[in-house]
């Protein structure tokens, strides 16, 4: 039986509720995912970074076997080859570099300047070695980091955590709805609400994490900006949606007006 267009078979309220246990059961991946973001990245990276800046020289014994302690040693390598590729997604500036028996291998950089621009094949230079990475390298006076150096940034984690945490309460509210209102779920739907949300999700998060990193604000200040904005979005696009039905229900808008 079908009432103003709405499918009520009991067919339907069995197939509708499905998809809601289904949403709920699939938002539980970005919740554990989001969960593993801030009890073990996060704690993860915020240590390193910590114990980096805590570390000190080696004291002097074998290079080879400080190299991997936990203890900063200053090497002398020869650069091997470069690769300096503006536009590559990924792997577009590295350096192959030689420091045999202590080091030896192929160090990645998030952009060429200012040293990995400067070399060449058989330039000599000075790497630091730390827990047997190479965290920077340097030429005459000139120091830059790989992308193996702990960093300060923890802004675009909270941002991906916040995501993921938004993306599970997106799911499992949907799905709830659905399970207990499977004859009546709108606006709970794909199109208009849970599309824009998803949208608005991800700009928001990008939007406000690199900033955040760029400026240098605190790393709090992600979610605390991210989820007001989600939830006024959320708030006045149901709130349209609501009125742009109601209006459409009207009988002054379906009934046809009769002439003078």
């Amino acid at each position: 039986m079908t009432v103003t267009g709405i499918d009520t078979t009991p067919r339907s309220s069995i197939r509708a509720r499905l998809m809601g246990v289904l949403l709920v059961l699939l938002s539980v991946v970005p919740a554990v995912g989001g969960w593993l973001v801030f009890s073990a990245w996060l704690p993860s990276d915020v240590e390193r970074y910590q114990d980096y800046r805590a570390a000190e020289p080696c004291p002097d014994r074998s290079a080879a076997r400080a190299a991997a302690e936990d203890c900063l040693l200053t090497v002398a390598l020869t650069v091997e080859r470069t690769r300096n590729e503006p536009g590559k997604r990924s792997g577009s500036y590295t350096a192959t570099l030689d420091g045999a028996p202590v080091w030896s291998g192929t160090v990645s950089f998030g952009d060429p300047d200012p040293v990995l621009e400067r070399l060449v094949p058989g330039d000599r230079i000075t790497g630091t070695l730390w827990r047997g990475e190479v965290m920077t390298v340097g030429k005459g006076e000139l120091r830059q980091n790989t992308s193996d150096a702990p960093r300060d940034e923890p802004q675009m984690t909270y941002a991906i955590g916040t995501f993921l945490g938004l993306l599970a309460a997106l799911g499992l509210g949907f799905g709830a709805v659905r399970i207990a209102r499977p004859l009546g779920h709108e606006p709970f739907t794909w199109r208009p609400l849970g599309k824009t949300l998803l949208i608005v999700m991800t700009v928001a998060c990008a939007g406000v994490g690199l900033p955040a990193v760029w400026i240098g604000v605190p790393s709090w200040i992600v979610p605390v900006v991210v989820v007001p904005i989600v939830a006024v979005t959320a708030w006045q696009l149901h709130q349209h949606v609501r009125q742009t039905a109601a209006r459409d229900r009207s009988p002054s808008s379906t009934e046809p007006t009769e002439p003078a």
